[in-house]
């Protein structure tokens, strides 16, 4: 958690227009005015004449990256039923965390289960509310469903034979050992090694979402706030990728500019990338352009022929929001396995006191 978080100040009630009238994603229709507000609109540039992302963009949204079941093919909110949802995700006193909640059809449960105080009395937490408390409320982002918009369906494609076979095999090994018998069978999340939101490609993290972008002509830097590992530096001066024996979690990224969008190649990960099941052979094209002073779209397509019948693309809106952007200090791993380890040891050595294990 970082101290940008903290802010016990009274919360003025203000909703940033990027999240009342959010950027208008491709494929929606947009009315004459906001055509003309587009096209008068002009990106600023940096001294090499590329187009200025630096900065720091927040990724908060409620929207989900898979498309609740109850919407079927609905891919965009009705201008109506996207203000009343709006209005209910950004009431004073929502969870920022309550995810599920926030994708509920029906109103009255969706209602009940954003809110903390609702939960079961044995739920012992922080208040959500006020340390994850930002200068924007927590909402939508656009009128889209899903931050997939493709599939048409705005789901991640089924799994190939393989991927079923593999996810199968891994679920058997997992049940010859218990989830605490060793370090190395941990999230790497929870052994600060790596967060699967880091990207490539990025999606948003429950909290502490902001991205900082610092750009030269040479190279482009992407840091996320919640994040274990080091920034990513792209090269864009046309180098050559690594070898294909060299793999990283994070993969091996090259840039280069098409137009005004900056186009992120990424490969050569490992088999700990395991982005929503992927392997090895996962590609991923990352495309960040600036449509508004205060708007990137951000687009990824990730392909893996070894993981998914298809590949699939994401949308997700990068809002302009404050600096600076703290350390997340994600110490816990550098001591707490052990703890947690310990902890695990003894709780075997009273249940088979009490002949229970």
């Amino acid at each position: 958690m970082t101290h940008r978080r903290l802010r016990l100040l009274t919360l003025v009630p203000i909703i940033a227009v990027g999240l009342l009238h959010p950027h208008i994603s491709l494929g929606q229709t947009q009315s004459a005015s906001e055509l003309n507000q587009e096209s008068a609109w002009q990106v600023s540039r940096l001294p090499d004449g590329q187009p200025d992302l630096q900065g720091f963009w927040t990724t908060q949204t409620f929207t989900p990256l898979e498309r609740p079941e109850h919407l079927a093919n609905q891919e965009f909110y009705s201008e109506e039923e996207w203000a009343s949802l709006q209005s209910q995700l950004t009431a004073e006193g929502v969870d920022p965390l309550a995810r599920g909640a926030a994708n509920l059809e029906d109103p009255e449960a969706r209602e009940a289960g954003l809110y903390q105080s609702n939960r079961d009395a044995s739920y012992i937490h922080y208040d959500n509310e006020i340390w994850l408390r930002t200068p924007v409320p927590k909402g939508l982002s656009s009128r889209r469903t899903s931050l997939i918009t493709d599939p048409p369906n705005g789901r991640i494609p089924p799994q190939t034979a393989a991927a079923t076979q593999r996810v199968a095999a891994r679920r058997e090994a997992r049940q010859t050992r218990g989830a605490f018998d060793g370090y190395e069978i941990r999230p790497l999340s929870e052994r600060c090694i790596a967060w699967p939101h880091n990207g490539p490609p990025m999606l948003p993290p429950a909290y502490n979402d902001i991205h900082q972008i610092l750009q030269t002509p040479d190279y482009v830097v992407l840091f996320t706030e919640l994040n274990n590992s080091l920034p990513r530096i792209i090269p864009l001066d046309g180098r050559p990728p690594l070898p294909n024996k060299i793999q990283m979690i994070p993969g091996d990224s090259r840039g280069r500019w098409e137009g005004d969008t900056l186009v992120v190649e990424s490969r050569n990960f490992t088999d700990k990338t395991r982005f929503q099941g992927s392997t090895e052979a996962l590609r991923v094209v990352e495309r960040f352009t600036r449509v508004a002073d205060a708007t990137i779209r951000y687009e990824f397509t990730v392909e893996d022929p070894s993981a998914w019948t298809q590949p699939w693309s994401v949308e997700i809106p990068m809002l302009k929001t404050e600096g600076p952007m703290y350390e997340y200090a994600c110490h816990e791993g550098n001591y707490d396995v052990a703890h947690i380890l310990e902890i695990a040891r003894n709780l075997e050595l009273q249940q088979a006191a009490e002949g229970t294990k």
